[in-house]
């Protein structure tokens, strides 16, 4: 049920399920999670209602049998990828480059100092700055020209908008590439062989993840509680020429849509779920992670097909170490076989001209039970 950030006002919106912020709601102190990123409410600002509905919700199934193998800890790196790539980072900041455009954004986590000159820096095109709260809106200062809120950008052969929000965001989340990719793959490797992957993207923001699933071969459902998220979906799938793909998009609470579809005995055989701390359906439900991340993965599970190939969990700027999400996922996933694997996802800084090697930026936890 959230929506994406994802990923809001001049949010990005939520992805996949409902209007969220990344970050928790307005006026709580930020968690040191690993994860240092918001995906914001529909209603920017808006503190955490008390009286909302609360998302729908069952009762845990009891699963038995013996829990999946592990594989910890792993680091999922990106580095550039199209039109995009990480160039420097320090003193709380990131210098990223987005097709023709050098952006500075804050980042808490990069405690170190900058690599490149103040120089390099001062080349950037756009700065984020006013209110840098992580939970807070923000303004775009355009150091040498005025800027469009929209310009072209484009990720595994992808096309899709980028865009200035109000909450930093850039109308996608870079460090999803290596996700991306492997959803690519796989959907690519069962096309090989005759089979079509049908594919449930949960919290799906922008709808750059269920464009990649699309190009390569899979019959795509794209869920988001975010009118305005759809909509730029759809400009993107569009962008991308993609108008005739097997896409679904589905503007509804997250938790409403799977239950349903879990009443309906629907399948797909990759589940992305990329829910926020704090996150809004269309008609006020209320998602708290905590709460409802062992139902919502509970759910999911019921969802796999027999012949599935994997269900994805990214968690952000929560109070918790990976191995709280990796536990969850192999207890969700027992008796299914397969391995659960899990970590943080980084992005590597690659300098000016995108090709050298600095430091990894971590930006979130990650958990993929794959059956393979």
């Amino acid at each position: 049920m959230k929506s994406r950030d994802k990923r809001t006002g001049q949010k990005a919106p939520s992805r996949g399920g409902n209007a969220q912020d990344r970050h928790g709601a307005a006026g709580k102190p930020k968690p040191p999670a690993a994860a240092s990123r918001q995906r914001m409410s529909e209603k920017a600002g808006e503190v955490k209602p008390t009286s909302q509905p609360a998302a729908q919700t069952r009762p845990l199934m009891a699963r038995s049998g013996d829990l999946p193998k592990e594989n910890v800890p792993i680091i999922l790196e990106s580095q550039n990828a199209g039109d995009f790539h990480l160039v420097d980072s320090g003193k709380g900041l990131k210098l990223e480059k987005y097709g023709p455009y050098f952006v500075v954004r804050p980042e808490a986590q990069a405690l170190w100092q900058p690599s490149l000159s103040a120089d390099n820096w001062n080349r950037a095109d756009a700065v984020f700055t006013g209110n840098t709260d992580e939970d807070g809106m923000g303004r775009w200062k355009f150091p040498r020209e005025a800027l469009g809120e929209t310009w072209p950008l484009s990720l595994l052969d992808i096309d899709f908008q980028g865009r200035f929000t109000a909450f930093r965001h850039m109308g996608f989340f870079p460090e999803q590439i290596v996700h991306w990719t492997w959803v690519r793959d796989q959907v690519e490797e069962a096309k090989a062989k005759g089979r079509t992957l049908k594919v449930l993207n949960l919290f799906g923001y922008t709808g750059v993840a269920s464009l990649v699933a699309a190009a390569a071969g899979a019959e795509v459902t794209h869920v988001d509680a975010s009118k305005k998220a759809i909509g730029w979906a759809r400009e993107n799938q569009a962008l991308s020429r993609l108008d005739k793909a097997p896409i679904r998009w589905i503007c509804e609470d997250a938790m409403k849509f799977i239950l349903r579809e879990e009443r309906r005995g629907s399948t797909y055989d990759i589940i992305l779920t990329d829910p926020p701390k704090f996150g809004r359906g269309p008609n006020g439900e209320v998602w708290e992670l905590f709460e409802h991340l062992p139902v919502m993965l509970d759910v999911c599970r019921e969802l796999l097909s027999k012949n599935s190939v994997g269900l994805v969990l990214t968690a952000y700027s929560i109070r918790a170490s990976f191995y709280s999400i990796h536990e969850l996922m192999r207890e969700t996933m027992r008796g299914a076989g397969g391995t659960v694997e899990s970590g943080e996802l980084v992005i590597r800084e690659t300098g000016i001209d995108g090709a050298s090697r600095g430091r990894a930026l971590s930006t979130s936890l990650f958990s993929r039970w794959v059956s393979q």
